[in-house]
C-alpha cells in the first residue's frame, strides 16, 4: 500500500481557488477533479490525459462505470472512521467494475483501517495527521491470510494452492 503525504504530493493537483472548485477546469495532466467538475467537462476532456476524481461516500460508483477507463485515480472519502460506505465503493470499483487504476482513501483514515482497506482494493491512503506511518505498515502485516476471498485474493482459502 502506498502512503501519500499531501505536503509532498506533486503528481495530483485539485482544481479551484479560494472560492471553491472551478466549475469548468482546463484540461491538464494530473488534475484531481470533483465529481461535479468531471461531469461538466467529461464530454470535451481529452482522452489519454491522466485524470482523477474525488467521490463523496454517498455516490453510487456504478454510475461512473463508463468513465473509469479514462480515470487514473479515484479518491474515496471517509468523513468519519465509523462510516464504512467508502469500503463498499472500493470493493465495487475493484471487483464488479474491474477498475485497475489507483483507489485512494482520504479523510478520517486510521491505522486500524489498513487491513480492511487493503482487502477492499484500496492501494493508497492519506492518513489522518495524528496517525503513525510505522504503525500503519505494521497493521498491514497483522494477518498472513484470510479464509474469505477479497479484492486482493479472489479465491477463498480452500480454493488456493497449498505449498509444502
Amino acid at each position: 500500500m502506498k502512503f501519500v503525504d499531501t505536503h509532498l504530493e506533486r503528481a495530483w493537483r485539485t482544481v479551484g481557488g479560494e472560492d471553491g472548485p472551478a466549475p469548468h477546469p482546463l484540461p491538464r495532466e494530473g488534475q484531481l477533479l470533483t465529481l461535479e467538475q468531471w461531469h461538466a467537462v467529461r464530454d470535451t476532456w481529452p482522452t489519454g490525459l491522466r485524470t482523477g476524481v474525488v467521490l463523496s461516500n454517498t455516490v453510487d460508483v456504478q454510475s461512473l462505470a463508463v468513465d473509469l477507463p479514462r480515470l487514473a485515480l479515484v479518491v474515496l472519502q471517509f468523513p468519519k472512521w465509523t462510516d464504512g460506505r467508502a469500503y463498499s465503493q472500493a470493493r465495487v470499483l475493484r471487483q464488479r467494475l474491474r477498475y485497475a487504476g489507483e483507489i485512494r482513501a482520504t479523510g478520517d483514515v486510521l491505522v486500524d483501517m489498513m487491513p480492511l482497506l487493503h482487502r477492499c482494493g484500496v492501494d493508497a491512503v492519506v492518513m489522518r495527521h495524528d496517525q503513525s506511518l510505522d504503525d500503519a505498515q505494521r497493521a498491514l502485516r497483522f494477518f498472513e491470510g484470510h479464509y474469505q476471498g477479497d479484492a486482493v485474493e479472489h479465491r477463498p482459502m480452500f480454493r488456493r494452492e497449498v505449498s509444502a
